[in-house]
């Protein structure tokens, strides 16, 4: 039995992880971390979790945690990762696994140096859609020309994905074009060569920018254009457009449709259509057959890399 506390538990994507480890054979939750101690033991109550706390070390402490889901805000992923693996307790931290090249290169550190199964939520590797693209190239049925990419939502308020207050001021940059650079580079298996970024004005409330433009390529010519907003009112979310040598198709979320709009069987792709399932699913296994994780720090490094010099040509 795979032992988990679930820090963060009580946001939209601590209720989404809670729910896919429900349909895991062999895993239990032990323990929840919340902002406050009321929302933690009400959230443990309604799930039947013996534990709640607001201290995430208290959690790390107990002889019942084997591994730890961060799903915390983004400002604190870094050091609550590297504190999980230096408590010795495996770790998957949601995306991004930083806010910083600096904190990143640290987190890949302290996994080398403590060899605990640390993962990043990039879930984008797992969505269905996705992985069946995957597929045909790894099979050489298909190769990427360009990846066209609109991440729109309307989030002029501090809200999160459920819709209600945050505690903390979410970013285009580190976490919502975290997701599309590091899938064009899994996707392409290359490594970024060249980029430009762009951004519309600050907010004067949420001190940052609520418009920002990314365009990537290869080495072997591979494209990438990224559109990201919060100023978007609908439809919501992020829409991916393959453009390949042998066909094109569209995926959003966890649909995937070819050029023409036909949509794309993805029944035998994974055993779930949920990637939060599928990337926790990849986190356990990972750590039952120790091995290293497809989405580990190490691997999802490059992206931050990336992330960092489209933050300098922001910054100047």
């Amino acid at each position: 039995m795979m032992r988990l506390c679930v820090a963060g538990a009580a946001g939209a994507f601590g209720r989404k992880h809670l729910d896919a480890l429900a349909q895991i054979k062999g895993v239990t939750v032990t323990s929840v971390v919340g902002r406050t101690i009321d929302t933690a033991a009400a959230l443990a109550r309604e799930r039947g979790i013996a534990h709640a706390t607001t201290d995430l070390g208290e959690s790390l402490a107990r002889d019942d945690v084997d591994a730890v889901i961060l799903s915390t805000p983004t400002q604190m992923h870094a050091a609550q990762t590297i504190q999980c693996m230096k408590a010795g307790k495996h770790v998957l931290v949601e995306i991004p696994m930083a806010d910083s090249i600096a904190d990143s290169r640290e987190i890949v550190r302290v996994q080398r140096e403590t060899g605990i199964t640390a993962m990043a939520g990039h879930v984008r590797r797992f969505n269905p859609s996705h992985q069946w693209i995957h597929n045909r190239i790894s099979a050489g049925d298909i190769a990427i020309q360009q990846m066209d990419v609109q991440t729109y939502f309307f989030r002029r308020k501090n809200i999160n994905a459920a819709g209600n207050p945050r505690s903390w001021t979410d970013h285009l940059l580190w976490h919502h074009a975290c997701h599309t650079v590091d899938l064009f580079q899994y996707q392409t298996g290359e490594t970024v060569s060249e980029v430009y970024g762009v951004q519309g004005p600050v907010h004067t409330d949420l001190g940052i920018a609520l418009d920002m433009s990314i365009i990537m390529k290869t080495p072997k010519g591979a494209l990438c254009t990224l559109s990201l907003s919060f100023n978007n009112d609908g439809p919501l979310g992020t829409f991916f457009r393959y453009i390949c040598d042998n066909g094109t198709w569209v995926a959003r979320y966890d649909d995937l449709v070819d050029g023409r709009e036909t949509p794309v069987d993805l029944s035998g792709v994974a055993v779930s259509s949920n990637g939060i399932e599928l990337i926790d699913r990849e986190f356990i296994a990972a750590i039952h057959a120790g091995r290293e994780p497809n989405g580990s720090v190490a691997q999802c490094l490059p992206a931050m890399e990336v992330l960092d010099r489209i933050q300098r040509m922001l910054s100047t």
